[in-house]
């Protein structure tokens, strides 16, 4: 399989080795545009005052929730016009999640970057579509599934003419309403040539913890991003909500918006030390 091309551009960014470390972040869903606005213009300060690549995420709707009875956001038409209107006025790019072939290309026209859910990460109709459009497509690893699988999701993105591909770890299921990660899954999808993000909140999941809803540890973000860092990774994606409690969806796996700033700061230390050490890397013999 021919490798993607590395670093590439991701909005108004580079991706990729050797380029700064991207941060993903905002609400799970849209919950309102005065929610969004709110956090979006806190992110684009963050951007700024740290002068960190900073992409907006939020998604239109959320088509797995645990309950039917369960918040799922806007729709595609209203959520997208939120999102267009997060970037006219803060100036930063946005992404969000696809769930069907049909929402691609309206979705590509807005967002600089199309997400692909986790549980629809072998779609091929879906990452075909995504891949179409020309837009950067990240893919969330599926918690079902190990890194040795993810090069045929790169390959059906990569048939279908884009070579601007990351993939996202988000751990992996371990028994019943629990997601744990194995670190041993970041250097293993750099080998098939693509940029590695890694999700601190989906990580954190209890899947279906709550009975109702997915429950979370998010006091294991900070360990969990540290370790990623630690690792070697493209970029780090998180969910934060200025009051996680009473958010409408992934509330447990989220970090409160006042502390993000002060977490963030910390790992792009750790990511400065990182560096300095990948300088004088160590090759050790595969068995």
């Amino acid at each position: 399989m021919s490798k993607p091309l590395n670093p590439f551009p991701m909005g108004p960014y580079q991706c990729g080795q050797g380029q700064p470390m991207l941060v993903m972040a905002g609400p799970c869903v849209i919950e309102s545009e005065e929610l969004v606005m709110k956090i979006a213009e806190k992110l684009n300060s963050i951007r700024h005052t740290m002068d960190v690549p900073v992409i907006f995420k939020a998604s239109f709707d959320k088509a797995n929730r645990t309950s039917v009875h369960s918040f799922r956001g806007p729709g595609l038409e209203k959520g997208l016009a939120i999102l267009e209107k997060v970037k006219e006025t803060t100036g930063l790019p946005v992404m969000t999640d696809i769930h069907e072939v049909s929402q691609a290309a309206p979705a590509a026209e807005v967002c600089d970057v199309l997400q692909i859910p986790a549980f629809l990460c072998r779609q091929t109709d879906l990452l075909v579509a995504a891949a179409q459009t020309g837009v950067p497509v990240q893919v969330k690893k599926g918690q079902f599934l190990s890194s040795e699988d993810m090069p045929n999701v790169v390959h059906k993105i990569l048939q279908a003419g884009n070579n601007r591909i990351t993939l996202c770890e988000r751990g992996n299921f371990f028994g019943y309403g629990r997601i744990v990660n194995d670190f041993g899954n970041l250097p293993r999808m750099h080998e098939i040539g693509v940029p590695v993000v890694y999700d601190a909140a989906h990580s954190v999941q209890m899947p279906g913890g709550l009975g109702n809803a997915t429950g979370g540890a998010r006091e294991l973000i900070p360990y969990l991003s540290r370790a990623a860092v630690a690792v070697g990774i493209d970029g780090l994606f998180f969910e934060t909500h200025p009051t996680p409690d009473a958010a409408m969806s992934d509330g447990p796996n989220m970090i409160p918006l006042d502390d993000f700033e002060t977490l963030l700061k910390q790992l792009l230390r750790l990511r400065k030390v990182c560096d300095e050490l990948a300088a004088e890397p160590i090759h050790v013999a595969k068995s």
